[in-house]
């Protein structure tokens, strides 16, 4: 996982210590949402240009995966593979690695802060139940305060719903 340039940066100097009398260390990085990424980069660390981080890069864009570094380590053995078998090798290596990385899914959500009646609890902690809302917190007073993040894709619908049951959202934000 890489959260920032300086992070992904860390790791492959930590791959090269790791791993001094390698010849290659040809990585490729993604940063934030895979299909607008903020930040990506690569390097072929010696090989010819392009047959070692644009595949390794390729293959993250195509498989859709991001704040991900990949590092291929690469010891010379005798035989040269030519610009084509350093594409394949680099990519394959690379569709080896995501293939058994354990993957989250980040969904946009945002959090509301509301307050409600009693009564409101069981409805809305069955809406959350149906429509992948949280329930961070419930603090009981007078009236009852919570905290909820949302799916994007479910605020409308979890705005109508609280202003069906007169539901007061105290605060929204992103999240």
């Amino acid at each position: 996982m890489a959260a920032s340039r300086e992070a992904a940066l860390a790791f492959v100097e930590s791959v090269r210590a790791d791993y001094p009398d390698a010849r290659h260390h040809c990585w490729a990085y993604l940063l934030g949402n895979p299909a607008s990424a903020a930040s990506a980069a690569m390097n072929d660390d010696g090989e010819p240009g392009g047959t070692a981080g644009k595949p390794i890069l390729n293959v993250i864009q195509h498989k859709r995966i991001g704040d991900v570094i990949v590092v291929v380590t690469r010891y010379f053995g005798g035989i040269k593979l030519g610009a084509g078998g350093l594409v394949r090798a680099y990519a394959g290596a690379t569709q080896q690695v995501l293939a058994d990385l354990p993957l989250l899914e980040h969904r946009p959500r945002r959090r509301y802060r509301l307050r409600f009646d009693f009564a409101r609890e069981q409805p809305l902690r069955h809406w959350a139940e149906q429509h992948r809302a949280e329930l961070l917190s419930i603090d009981y007073h007078q009236q009852i305060d919570a905290r909820v993040t949302v799916p994007e894709d479910q605020i409308d619908a979890f705005e109508r719903f609280l202003g069906a049951l007169d539901i007061v959202a105290l605060e929204r934000e992103a999240g």
